[in-house]
């Protein structure tokens, strides 16, 4: 008998074929699932040599985290019965949707590809889903690839070859194609044609390729990382933007319906207030309640049960789990609020520098619980407040670095 997410799993939707990742096929071969919103942060992108070694620890270190906003296999697995099909189902975003609802409406009642389209923004919030929904608005295919998967021209003139009129072509992570990828995408975009070089030296030839009109989305966590011209390329440009609790709290129980998860409302509640604005981390948590929920209750999702299951994953009222918390008590409690130092930070905690700083980071800092500064990582009077401590005087003691934040 299949399950509840099998059957949603099942659901039609577009044609989708996959280009590949980083690291488990090249580009060109098929894929048999879509990949999930990429981290994109550090790893190739124009950053020093060794970056990317760094942050796959990071990212590795990030989705052992049930509050990690990237995404591992068992979440790529799930996503794919969940993602909504249709504009019109998609929650939250709605500037986006109204924008993008009018720019694929304008095209098909033209008989014309759409402009190219570049979605920005925090992992999880949904740009892989968006470029789906985008191919099924429009009744095309949708070929996926991603930026690291493409290393040379070659790679990028072999997926774009094989387009079919009107396809949708997804380059997630696109801030890191390689460079020479990046020139050849320029004139495909504008043009709608590739030059295929034969040969080498003086006596090379370039041969102009027609290709199929398409539509490219382009995904991207770092959207400062893109060039200009690629940048001015794009017909339509998104920026995704966190989610507020009510909105995931839509998301909790439409996925509690295709989960088939006996969900109240006061549990829905409880799990998107601790979700970090983040519909991937709310898919995440609400799978972990439900296991609690199956094994030491009834089954049913409560405010209590969703409480009981979250405290012991260790994820706080607020969404900061160990890591997070750990981060704040060394920079508040042995350094007196700062300003210190990233790596010093790293070894009072027990962690990898990179592991702090793309992982616990962001979050505490969008929280207003840190700031960076020149000088170091610095606490704010919320980060004393949330600890149950006393905001010290500026310049008072034991907080040698208060007068750089609030003197």
């Amino acid at each position: 008998m299949t399950s509840p997410a099998g059957q949603a799993a099942q659901a039609a939707g577009p044609s989708v074929t996959g280009s590949g990742r980083q690291g488990d096929r090249g580009a060109g071969q098929s894929a048999t699932s879509p990949p999930g919103d990429g981290d994109g942060d550090g790893a190739g992108g124009g950053l020093p040599a060794g970056t990317g070694a760094q942050v796959g620890q990071s990212a590795q270190a990030s989705e052992e985290r049930v509050v990690s906003p990237l995404a591992d296999a068992d979440d790529r697995v799930i996503e794919g019965a969940l993602r909504p099909k249709r504009l019109a189902e998609f929650v939250g975003q709605g500037r986006v949707r109204e924008q993008l609802s009018l720019v694929l409406e304008g095209a098909l009642r033209r008989g014309r590809v759409p402009d190219h389209m570049l979605i920005s923004g925090p992992p999880g919030l949904g740009k892989t889903t968006i470029a789906m929904i985008i191919a099924a608005e429009l009744g095309k295919p949708l070929r996926i690839t991603s930026g690291p998967a493409i290393e040379r021209a070659g790679d990028l003139a072999s997926v774009l070859s094989t387009l079919s009129d009107g396809e949708v072509m997804f380059i997630d992570e696109i801030h890191r194609v390689a460079r020479p990828a990046e020139e050849m995408l320029y004139l495909a975009m504008e043009d709608f044609r590739v030059d295929v070089v034969i040969g080498k030296g003086p006596g090379a030839t370039a041969i102009p390729l027609e290709i199929a009109p398409f539509t490219l989305v382009g995904a991207t966590t770092r959207a400062g990382l893109l060039p200009a011209p690629l940048r001015d390329r794009f017909g339509f440009t998104a920026y995704l933007d966190f989610y507020e609790p009510a909105e995931l709290g839509v998301i909790v129980r439409r996925s509690a319906g295709l989960l088939g998860v006996a969900l109240r409302d006061d549990g829905a509640d409880e799990i998107a207030g601790r979700s970090r604005g983040t519909p991937r981390i709310a898919n995440r948590l609400l799978r972990r309640v439900r296991d609690f929920a199956e094994v030491r209750a009834d089954g049913v999702v409560t405010r209590q049960v969703a409480r009981a299951a979250l405290e012991l994953y260790e994820v706080d009222d607020n969404g900061l789990d160990r890591l997070d918390r750990a981060v704040l008590s060394a920079l508040v409690r042995r350094f007196g609020g700062g300003p210190v130092g990233l790596s010093t930070l790293a070894v009072a905690v027990g962690e990898e520098a990179e592991t702090v700083e793309v992982v616990a980071e962001p979050f505490l800092v969008r929280e207003g619980l840190m700031i960076r500064t020149p000088r170091g990582r610095v606490a704010t009077p919320a980060a004393w407040e949330y600890l149950g401590l006393a905001v010290p005087e500026p310049g008072g003691a034991g907080n040698p670095g208060a007068g750089t934040l609030f003197g």
